[in-house]
């Protein structure tokens, strides 16, 4: 017999947090599957031999954090861990522009109808920040002066952007860093659970400064989805399995309802790095009244069309259409410069990863210009990456041999001077190519007419091409050499994907859309899949088109308003 839960999370990034949240503090059983393992603080790999294990390819034994996809022309980076894409994110928490969630009722790949308004998901917003508590950056404050690039980017023009990262030890107190922080009232999900092995603990605290979002935040400072939607779900009688993974799903007659059977697959420890076909793996079957997919726009979308068969009466015209990059665009700016000539000090591996950002207004508002809008946003990394940019194959080598010349020199000429300050100094370098240079990401509405397939029944595939939306992404790197231009830098395309002629996006959306009607989307308004009572897309998939900005602020509020209209009543029984 297969077990039994009434509703079943499949993901638990954005989307699949909040619902399990919602319903489970409704009283309602809740079962969420995450198919990565948590990550309490500290436990983010680092070391060398830790990273080479950090990806996902359970054929290959690796169970790690990041899955890289790659498509004809596109690479995407996702999540595989317990809070989803909220572990790699940048914590950037800006809504949709009002004016961005367009309708268009025309026929055609290259527009878009959102069947929600801002005015619809605007108390959703707010619901959901009450949970991630935006912050701004403390620029300029006590201990955050070296920060510089928020403060120049700043100059340039651009804004402060609210982030989910906790500066202050609590709501009342002044901006610190590394304090502990305030427990929550719902408590902590890794304390609860236990640190797990190899973990150096569970407790939090304030932003470390360090330029490590992306890769994990060890100092538990990012209020992550496992420290809040996550947590409060596990407070509120929500059971939560890590390392399962779901691979079909389908629906079935119980006799008196029309229900869904789920069959997860778990990965333990014991197949860490040891390859596996997952073909072989022995599935569980689980039974739910109501099943939530929020695997993300690859993963939701993969589920439905490898179940599409056990899913009779699903649109399979729209099913995999919609896909949006969300405009990803990444640059580099190079050589910044003051007014006098001297180099720029951006310190772009201090502070957050993201601090502000430029809005540049879309055609459909007022004061745009034409085009389609995006943003511009200043971008930090990891320290490391300051030394490989130093020590990079261009320049290193050079100093090699210069430093190696004067010392065959001196033992030539005899030359008792013995110290070598200068000589070290010059073959490490002056710092001053990555103090002044730094990534600038764009995103925004790029044309969502990118479609998901699979190949051979197995293999998800998108054809997506930028050729459709050249002009806007011709206007997003004219924007970020107008950043690069106030700044007296240079904007360079330094990255191989460019080279091969590929785009690379962490924001992909679309697969499983949402509409007014079964024929030009996958899903209703509130999320629910057409001819499917109780089967919901809560996550990237079921969005008809780029967010623009950021998009998981956005994605958490659309779960917010599919779990209010399940608690109200108002799905499932209009059809």
């Amino acid at each position: 017999m297969p077990e039994y839960a009434e509703n079943v999370v499949v993901g638990s990034g954005f989307g699949g947090s909040v619902v399990a949240h919602r319903l489970a503090a409704a009283g309602m059983e809740v079962r969420l599957l995450e198919r990565g393992k948590r990550y309490p603080p500290g436990s983010f790999p680092r070391q060398p031999w830790e990273m080479a294990a950090n990806f996902w390819d359970p054929s290959a034994g690796h169970l790690g954090l990041f899955d890289y996809w790659s498509f004809r022309g596109l690479d995407a980076v996702v999540s595989a861990g317990l809070g989803g894409g909220s572990l790699i994110y940048a914590n950037v928490l800006i809504r949709k522009p009002p004016e961005w969630f367009v309708r268009d009722d025309r026929v055609g790949a290259d527009v878009e109808d959102w069947p929600v308004s801002y005015e619809d998901l605007e108390p959703h917003y707010e619901a959901v920040e009450r949970m991630l508590r935006p912050e701004l950056f403390p620029v300029g404050r006590p201990g955050f002066e070296q920060v510089k690039k928020a403060q120049i980017m700043l100059d340039a023009g651009s804004e402060l952007v609210p982030l989910g990262i906790r500066f202050t030890r609590s709501r009342s107190a002044k901006p610190a860093v590394g304090v502990p922080l305030a427990p929550e009232d719902y408590g902590n999900l890794h304390l609860k659970l236990g640190a797990g092995k190899g973990t150096k603990g569970t407790g939090r605290v304030s932003c470390m400064l360090c330029g490590q979002c992306d890769i994990g935040c060890n100092s538990g400072s990012k209020n992550t989805l496992d420290h809040t939607f996550l947590s409060a779900a596990h407070h509120s009688g929500a059971r939560i399995d890590e390392r399962t993974e779901v691979r079909r799903i389908a629906a079935v007659d119980s006799g008196y309802d029309v229900e869904y059977v789920v069959h997860p697959e778990e990965h333990d420890d014991g197949r860490e790095r040891r390859t596996q076909d997952p073909r072989v793996l022995e599935p569980r079957h689980l039974l739910c009244k109501r099943l939530f997919l929020a695997a993300g726009s690859l993963g939701t979308t993969f589920l439905l069309l490898a179940s599409r068969r056990e899913l009779p009466g699903l649109s399979l015209e729209a099913l995999g259409s919609r896909f949006s990059s969300n405009g990803d665009v990444l640059m580099i700016m190079k050589d910044a410069r003051s007014a006098t000539g001297r180099p720029l000090a951006l310190n772009a591996s201090s502070g957050p990863v993201i601090t502000t950002a430029l809005r540049v207004p879309d055609a459909v508002e007022d004061g745009g210009k034409g085009g389609r809008g995006h943003y511009i946003e200043d971008a930090g990394y990891p320290l490391i990456l300051d030394w490989l940019v130093e020590l990079r194959p261009t320049a290193l080598p050079q100093r090699l041999l210069v430093f190696a010349a004067k010392r065959l020199w001196a033992h030539a000429l005899r030359n008792p001077r013995t110290e070598l300050g200068r000589d070290l100094a010059q073959l490490v370098g002056s710092g001053a190519w990555p103090s002044s240079a730094m990534p600038l990401l764009g995103m925004g509405r790029d044309v969502p007419d990118g479609r998901m397939s699979l190949e051979n029944d197995r293999y998800l595939a998108v054809d997506w091409t930028t050729k459709t939306s050249q002009g806007y992404f011709d206007e997003v790197r004219e924007s970020m050499s107008a950043v690069a231009g106030r700044l007296n830098g240079q904007l360079v395309r330094y990255d191989l994907l460019s080279f091969l002629r590929r785009s690379i996006s962490v924001h992909p959306l679309g697969g499983a859309p949402m509409a007014t009607a079964p024929a030009s989307g996958v899903c209703d308004r509130f999320g629910e899949v057409y001819g499917h009572r109780n089967l919901f897309v809560v996550d990237g998939a079921l969005l008809p088109g780029p967010v623009g900005a950021n998009p998981s602020l956005t994605i958490a509020a659309m779960s917010d308003w599919v779990s209010t209209a399940v608690l109200e009543g108002r799905t499932g029984a209009r059809r």
